[in-house]
């Protein structure tokens, strides 16, 4: 059974930093490309960020851009989602997705297996 479990959510300041992570389990996880969605109270989900199957090819939505980084270890079945200087509006649940054979999109449609999320709470 396919897993993606995030975690290093939390309550953070405005200005802070956090480090998700999302481990995948049951897949040839070099197989696929990873990105970041986030769900706020009362929004629709929206893109964040993506990451190709080698780490080397990346896409950003334009408001995290210059603030988040996205990256991967293969070894390690395991996406990460840095994020700098976090504001109130960056408050959701963040999750991560998985698209088998692809290259970075962000579609959410192009995406088969979701993680459940991790809460982000950004005070000001």
């Amino acid at each position: 059974q396919v897993q993606l479990v995030e975690s290093g959510g939390g309550l953070v300041q405005a200005g802070g930093s956090l480090r998700l992570s999302c481990a995948a389990s049951a897949i040839t996880f070099r197989n696929y490309a990873m990105a970041w969605f986030r769900q706020a109270p009362g929004k629709a989900r929206e893109f964040v960020a993506t990451i190709n199957w080698s780490g080397d090819d990346t896409y950003y939505a334009t408001s995290v851009k210059g603030r988040f980084t996205i990256s991967r270890d293969n070894a390690k079945n395991t996406v990460y989602l840095q994020v700098n200087s976090l504001k109130p509006e960056d408050t959701a649940t963040y999750s991560c997705a998985a698209r088998l054979y692809g290259d970075v999109s962000s579609r959410q449609s192009d995406y088969r297996y979701w993680g459940q999320g991790t809460q982000v709470t950004v005070s000001s």
